[in-house]
């Protein structure tokens, strides 16, 4: 398939009753395409999805796929529901391919029949039949659906002793991964995800982007984890105020285009509003003289005819707070040693040491189920360890975020569920601190148990402010947010002045915060100093040293007259360290250079004079595009040249 349009949305518009949710939205997928759809909580993106999928109607526009383009669509929280096991439930997919091997084997049992065999006609016959349907089988894909659907479920985290478990037994989780995997292995020219990425594990999600980068048709996906859009897509969609806006780029891209967007925009609504303001002044002065009552009405017509722009602000507010502390604790905050942690008799793992200082910002990672919600209720005193020992520091005050929000489930209303446990605070300083977090007006009288998950969230995160603790810990925190609000919270934790241990599966979440990643396995944790993508590069080093020891331990046994003079290896060493040391510095003048470049172009598309020149700003957006990919390759030598002199110190 070429460089075809597989969806086309022209004009589309959608109401619910009185509430517009769409207006003239337009968007268009080509094969290949990686597309994004990005927007606050119920800006209209699954809505979009739904309509685009053909489960929900349109009032008006025009939605095109092609004929012949197949779509597969899967939903938020779409679990598998069948009688069949895994194995055969996958088989399904592959109907058309299986009746066809069962048409091949009939024919295979003809050609070996003697009747057919000695009559030359009907053997040619049938044998020409047979490589025709042979031909069409193997195009079809019909030698390797079994390999690829192995392939799939193992990604999925299910394998070959699952395949006969009848999906009926499965839990939600393993439900919705089972659906995954059964599109995935549809293969439709149009792949929609709605937050595929729920209920995935780190391994599973670093598996389903490579699957995903070398998919063979067109990704139209909706998805809050920015680390994996940054990895998948090349064009973004943002909904917002009912309308789409198209960026090209990954996600970290449309953040960085969307900044400039708004920062022209403010400028331009604010000298708009300046122009305004003067002709409202002269209007409201002249307006009543004889003698310039005409000047007047004209600059009236001219204020009623000119469309101005309305506030790029618009009325999307995004939560605003920030966490502080009453005082600080000692320099160590947590102890543990040789812990293992359960439920009851249950052991989930053990061995468990930890180290964790003053300031520190250390994230948790693992698989599920290797316990990392259990260590940490383990820690707030909610389960009892099972062996060994926690010790906490002086003044510690622990504050405690549960990913479950467990603990609000309350008849009450937002605003007393609030208020009764901070009953000295007078009504409207509690308004305001719910007002920072998005409840605002008659959102603070919703039941507490009625809320949306991002609700409880937003809920959970205001009451934990107000608690001021020197130490949070915070299971999977970025759950149930929106985009925005996990942006002001992961700048909330930056500037918070205590302690953080967290559990996240968020992984652009953890490069933002962590300063040391600690992965919890079945026997124990290992300690990483640095952020996520750190910590992959150094599993991955440690995996290749281990991989080396054992190559080497093998060679041992090999010839002293085979090994290199260790002199001559040493002195090609500082050789090549002295020109890597050469190279570094001018490389380091190099991006200094660009850098002093790139900020006096920034500031040249900042400057007034130039917003209408339309030629100009393109000219320097060139310039600047040039440039800052000359500063990418420079920063990407200077970095392998380090990692270089790095393993030559060593």
């Amino acid at each position: 398939m070429s460089r075809m349009i597989v969806l086309q949305v022209n004009q589309l518009y959608k109401s619910f009753i009185a509430d517009e949710i769409l207006s003239g939205v337009k968007l268009e997928v080509q094969h290949r395409d990686r597309v994004a759809l990005v927007g606050r909580n119920g800006a209209g993106k699954s809505t979009l999805l739904k309509i685009i999928a053909g489960q929900l109607s349109y009032d008006a526009g025009d939605i095109i796929i092609p004929k012949g383009v197949q779509v597969g669509y899967l939903e938020q929280h779409a679990g598998l529901n069948s009688t069949l096991s895994i194995w055969d439930e996958m088989m399904t997919i592959f109907e058309p391919l299986l009746s066809q091997e069962k048409a091949l084997r009939s024919l295979e049992q003809q050609m070996a029949d003697p009747a057919v065999y000695d009559n030359s006609d009907m053997y040619t016959k049938i044998m020409s039949e047979y490589d025709q349907l042979q031909h069409d089988f193997k195009d079809a894909g019909g030698y390797q659906y079994e390999s690829d659907t192995r392939s799939v479920l193992h990604g999925m985290q299910f394998y070959p002793e699952d395949y006969e478990k009848p999906i009926s037994s499965l839990s939600g989780g393993q439900r919705t991964r089972l659906a995954l995997a059964k599109l995935l292995l549809s293969k439709p020219d149009l792949l929609i995800l709605d937050e595929p990425t729920n209920h995935l594990d780190i391994e599973t999600l670093s598996w389903l982007e490579n699957y995903l980068k070398g998919y063979e048709g067109a990704i139209l996906i909706v998805s809050h984890d920015r680390y994996f859009l940054d990895q998948v897509v090349s064009i973004v969609y943002e909904v917002s105020r009912h309308r789409v806006t198209k960026y090209t780029g990954n996600y970290s891209a449309y953040l960085d285009e969307k900044a400039k967007n708004y920062e022209r925009d403010m400028k331009m609504f604010e000298r708009q509003q300046d122009e305004k303001a003067k002709l409202e002044d002269f209007i409201q002065k002249n307006i009543a003289r004889a003698s310039t009552t005409k000047m007047a009405q004209s600059r009236r017509k001219m204020l009623e005819r000119t469309e101005w722009m309305d506030s790029p602000e618009g009325d999307e507010k995004s939560a605003s707070f920030g966490f502080t502390i009453e005082r600080q604790s000692g320099n160590d905050v947590l102890s543990i040693d040789a812990l293992a942690v359960g439920y009851g008799d249950k052991q989930i793992s053990s061995g468990i040491t930890l180290r964790t200082f003053r300031e520190d910002r250390l994230a948790l990672v693992g698989p599920n189920g290797v316990g990392k919600s259990t260590l940490l209720k383990t820690i707030v005193k909610d389960l009892s360890p099972l062996a060994g020992e926690i010790r906490y520091g002086t003044n510690v005050q622990i504050g405690y975020y549960d990913q479950e929000q467990a603990k609000l489930s309350s008849n009450k209303s937002v605003l007393k569920e609030l208020w009764d446990e901070w009953p000295l605070m007078n009504e409207k300083d509690v308004r305001s601190v719910l007002g920072r977090f998005l409840f605002s007006g008659d959102d603070v009288e919703k039941i507490v148990s009625d809320l949306s998950g991002g609700e409880k969230a937003r809920l959970a995160l205001a009451k934990l402010m107000l608690e001021k603790n020197n130490f949070l810990i915070l299971d999977e925190p970025t759950n149930h947010l929106d985009l925005d609000s996990k942006e002001v919270l992961e700048n909330a934790l930056i500037d918070y002045p205590g302690t953080l241990l967290f559990v996240s599966h968020d992984r652009y979440f953890i490069n933002r915060i962590a300063t040391k990643v600690v992965e919890l396995s079945g026997e124990g944790s290992f300690e990483y100093l640095g952020d996520y993508d750190y910590y992959l590069e150094k599993k991955q080093e440690l995996y290749e040293i281990a991989q080396m020891k054992a190559a080497s331990q093998s060679q041992l046994q090999s010839t002293a007259s085979e090994k290199t003079s260790t002199s001559t290896i040493d002195k090609e060493a500082k050789k090549r360290e002295r020109q890597i040391r050469r190279t570094i510095e001018e490389l380091e003048v190099n991006m200094q250079k660009a850098s002093v470049e790139i900020a006096r172009l920034e500031e040249a598309l900042c400057d007034s004079e130039i917003f209408t020149d339309h030629e100009k700003i393109t000219q320097l957006q060139n310039e600047l595009a040039i440039v800052k990919e000359q500063h990418e390759v420079i920063e990407m030598e200077w970095l392998e040249l380090n990692e270089e002199l790095e393993n030559i110190i060593l």
